[in-house]
């Protein structure tokens, strides 16, 4: 396993100073290479954390890839330990956590933009195939953010009975489905469009509304609604 401890500080306070210092002219006067090296120096406090900062960026393809890795990935990485990989994932989860407070404390319909921050934040740049439903209540608020499961890098099954059997189990009124691509393209399948369709069905016996089916990629978002699929 990694070094968290560090080895001797090639990089120089100095260096590290001028980063602080460039940090508290706001969150836009770092490049996204030196988020990651400040961040890193942190946990890491007697390296040069620059050159582990541009192989982590490299490896997962940017910021956003990087804080939603999994965490055995982060931790794989030369130079990388518990430590360091905490010190990404919690900066990961105070962001979650600030962008969804919105989507829980307004109707959902009604902070819409919210909700699509949140959800690109959190699965945008994920390398597998994650499905989710949220559940809403009778005022669109939401009442759960439900993870249905995980699948390969390409698919993830949505089963029309679980999906329906636990909106009955909360006392749904409404979901909205979601989904993200790995491929970064939103744009939905054929496959997408019928599992979609057959659970609008299954809910409209049962008196529960399908708002919308949204899915996520690193290249954007799709509303099945927007596109008249629904």
């Amino acid at each position: 396993m990694a070094d968290d401890a560090g080895s001797n500080d090639h990089g120089g306070t100095g260096h590290r100073a001028r980063l602080r210092q460039r940090l508290s002219q706001g969150p836009d006067a770092l490049l996204d290479h030196e988020l990651v090296e400040y961040l890193l120096a942190l946990a890491i406090p007697r390296r040069d954390t620059k050159p582990l900062a541009k192989a982590l960026l490299h490896r997962f393809g940017g910021l956003g890839g990087l804080m939603t890795a999994d965490w055995r990935a982060i931790a794989k990485m030369p130079g990388m330990g518990d430590t360091s990989t905490a010190a990404i994932k919690i900066v990961q989860a105070a962001a979650l956590r600030m962008l969804k407070e919105p989507v829980t404390q307004r109707p959902v319909l009604a902070s819409w933009q919210a909700l699509l921050d949140y959800l690109r934040a959190d699965m945008a740049f994920l390398s597998i195939e994650r499905v989710r439903v949220l559940h809403l209540n009778s005022r669109n608020m939401l009442i759960m953010d439900d993870h249905m499961g995980d699948g390969s890098i390409d698919q993830a099954a949505i089963y029309v009975r679980e999906v329906i059997r636990r909106a009955i189990d909360l006392g749904s009124a409404a979901l909205i489905l979601v989904h993200n691509h790995p491929s970064g393209a939103p744009d939905p399948s054929r496959q997408d469009i019928d599992i979609t369709r057959q659970i609008v069905e299954a809910g409209k016996r049962l008196g529960i509304s399908v708002h919308d089916h949204i899915i996520i990629g690193a290249q954007g978002h799709s509303s099945m609604r927007a596109k008249g699929l629904l």
